[in-house]
């Protein structure tokens, strides 16, 4: 019998990655929504079965979840909140990607979708989430609850830090990149040709800043 599974949040992507904890051999038992509007209901035929609040109040010891919410400070204060309750947040790889026998993935909360790459010494930390077809280089680090939209592509030998979030189709290219700072945004399709800052976006081929967000400068 499938292990079961429960995810948090309900939203547009709850489909897709309801498909890949089964693809990961999971049955979705339920769904957990942020409040009560939409307890009772169900969501591509899955039982929405109450809130954050809700689990929080009830015996989650040894139950498997996983998180599905695009904010990923939302994510991580989530998780710590499962895990002091003794949760268990399973990271999940979707069966057709194609990952390193040298590569390391936490085994807390990463979710690797299909068709993605990780390379040799890669490191991916906890909470990360890859969307389809990112492409991870060899000596690259993900630190804890990065973002990589579909088609990302991070070379070799960078360091991404905290929440950076990597749009989608963006090139982050070997050799012209140390780091990615710490909740700095890539935006789609950007090619990056020198390290980011923390807490800035970048756009554009060649990649510019475009804005500074809060706590920096």
């Amino acid at each position: 019998m499938p292990k079961e599974i429960y995810l948090l949040g309900v939203g547009h992507s709850t489909p897709f990655f309801a498909e890949l904890a089964e693809a990961c051999g999971y049955r979705v038992a339920g769904l957990y929504h942020y409040n009560d509007d939409r307890t009772g209901q169900t969501d591509h035929g899955f039982p929405i079965l109450g809130s954050f609040n809700d689990l929080y109040s009830s015996n989650i010891e040894g139950k498997n979840f996983m998180l599905t919410m695009g904010n990923m400070e939302i994510k991580r204060e989530v998780s710590r909140e499962l895990l002091h309750r003794k949760g268990v947040i399973p990271s999940l790889v979707h069966p057709n990607a194609v990952i390193s026998r040298f590569a390391k993935i936490s085994d807390c909360g990463v979710l690797v979708c299909s068709s993605c790459e990780i390379h040799s010494d890669a490191i991916v930390g906890e909470g990360c989430v890859l969307w389809p077809q990112v492409v991870i280089g060899h000596n690259t680090q993900l630190h804890e609850y990065v973002f990589c939209g579909p088609k990302a592509y991070v070379g070799a030998y960078i360091e991404v830090y905290d929440q950076a979030f990597i749009g989608q189709c963006s090139v982050c290219i070997s050799g012209k990149i140390d780091s990615i700072g710490e909740s700095a945004i890539i935006g789609a399709g950007a090619v990056v040709t020198k390290s980011v800052p923390p807490n800035v976006i970048v756009k554009g081929n060649p990649a510019k800043i475009t804005k500074v967000q809060r706590g920096e400068g």
